[in-house]
């Protein structure tokens, strides 16, 4: 069982309720063997830049980042980390970029929760990895190739 936690610190009419990310989280750990717990925190462009300067030292807000935690050896811990999304960040990309903003939302959070179960983008070999991966959950929720351009279709 996974338990999600979501905190709301910003809120827009285009924001999917808890029950659509809780369903993205799960359809993301589909086969993970064990519980788990992860927070899913929602925030404007101020918190997401200080986060992302703080923690990547990178100017400016992005759509997400992602926490794992780091338990030590002996510890049991069912968390695996916090995610924050930056939901100004998130509906304007969907726009400029000509996707569902449903759609959009799902593949952050779906990519979000696959950095914290380890994957990664750094090298071109992890980004196909992780990627595939994405496409492959994504299709599993009717959602389409969001790496595709639409004349590629």
């Amino acid at each position: 069982m996974n338990l999600v936690e979501i905190q709301t610190i910003h809120k827009s009419i285009w924001q999917p309720d808890h029950e659509q990310i809780r369903h993205w989280v799960d359809a993301a750990l589909d086969g993970f063997n064990q519980d788990t717990e992860i927070v899913v925190r929602i925030v404007d462009e101020q918190e997401s830049a200080e986060l992302n300067e703080k923690y990547r030292h990178k100017q400016g807000p992005t759509n997400i980042l992602s926490f794992p935690v780091e338990v030590p050896d002996g510890i049991e811990l069912n968390l695996l980390g916090d995610l924050v999304v930056c939901a100004p960040v998130l509906e304007r990309e969907a726009l400029e970029q000509y996707k569902a903003l449903s759609d959009h939302w799902a593949h952050i959070i779906v990519h979000g929760v696959l950095h914290l179960v380890g994957y990664d983008h750094i090298n071109d070999d992890e980004a196909e990895l992780m990627e595939s991966q994405e496409i492959i959950i994504l299709n599993k929720l009717s959602i389409k190739n969001p790496y595709l351009q639409d004349n590629e279709e």
